[in-house]
């Protein structure tokens, strides 16, 4: 199940990006370490990624929900022959994910966040 859909903004000024959104939009830090979260304060699945400048910047991320779907799509991805360009991995901040080029060239973050322990 498709938990939400995030989209990647740029990071060139995180802090600036952080006060645009916040300020000016109305949105709330969601997550700041290792990119910042924002979210709709209304409809918390609403969310913007705004990762540092330098690190790696998908397109857009996809939440399937659970590990084993990660797991399942990672699979498949590779059954299919798509390039994998980051590969499958479980972060220190408790998300498992890799990244898949979509046939258009699109960078996706496949992910889900992991169970505490």
């Amino acid at each position: 199940m498709i938990e939400r859909i995030l989209p990647y903004a740029g990071g060139k000024d995180v802090a600036a990006s952080r006060e645009f959104y916040v300020g000016v939009l109305g949105l709330e830090v969601a997550m700041d370490d290792p990119v910042l979260c924002l979210r709709s304060p209304g409809n918390p699945t609403a969310q913007l990624i705004i990762p540092p400048h330098g690190t790696e910047k998908p397109d857009f991320g996809i939440d399937v929900g659970t590990a084993a779907a990660v797991d399942a799509a990672h699979a498949e991805a590779v059954r299919r022959g798509l390039r994998v360009v980051y590969p499958l991995t479980d972060e220190p901040w408790g998300v498992r994910r890799f990244f898949v080029e979509d046939p258009g060239g699109s960078v996706v973050n496949v992910l889900a966040h992991l169970e505490p322990g």
